[in-house]
């Protein structure tokens, strides 16, 4: 079973938690055991699995990637001028896989999947592949 989702965004970087949209597509198909794979098909972009109880978590993941990759930097030389967004999502990564047991993702008490925005605003889409054992 393969699903697209839309997602908007309205800053250069944000991170928008998308568990419980990926949950309820796992409970609406009826999915027992299995796997979620979450994609991001954008070489802007990324997803990846951190905590969810402290805002000021993410605030601190995008304080330090704009630190380690500044958007202005001498030596860049992609034409487009966005070159750390797409350092960004290499370290963030394109996809994470998480398991489905009883119904559920299971995560850890803290954990949620994110969608990471790196070179917004703008109209973005995450897959979901789910393999159902």
């Amino acid at each position: 079973m393969f699903f697209t989702e839309d997602l908007q965004t309205s800053r250069r970087d944000e991170m928008f938690d998308i568990t419980r949209k990926i949950a309820s597509i796992v409970a609406r198909e009826g999915i027992q055991s299995g796997l979620a794979v979450v994609y991001c098909p954008h070489t802007t972009a990324g997803i990846t699995i951190q905590e969810n109880a402290d805002p000021d978590v993410k605030h601190d993941i995008l304080m330090r990637l704009n630190e380690v990759y500044p958007w202005e930097h001498p030596k860049y030389r992609h034409a487009e001028g966005n070159t750390a967004s797409h350092l960004k999502a290499l370290t963030t990564g394109t996809s994470q896989t998480v398991i489905i047991n009883g119904g559920k993702l299971v995560l850890g008490t803290w954990q949620s999947i994110y969608f990471c925005e790196f070179d917004g605003p703008r109209s973005r889409q995450y897959h979901v592949k789910l393999i159902e054992d």
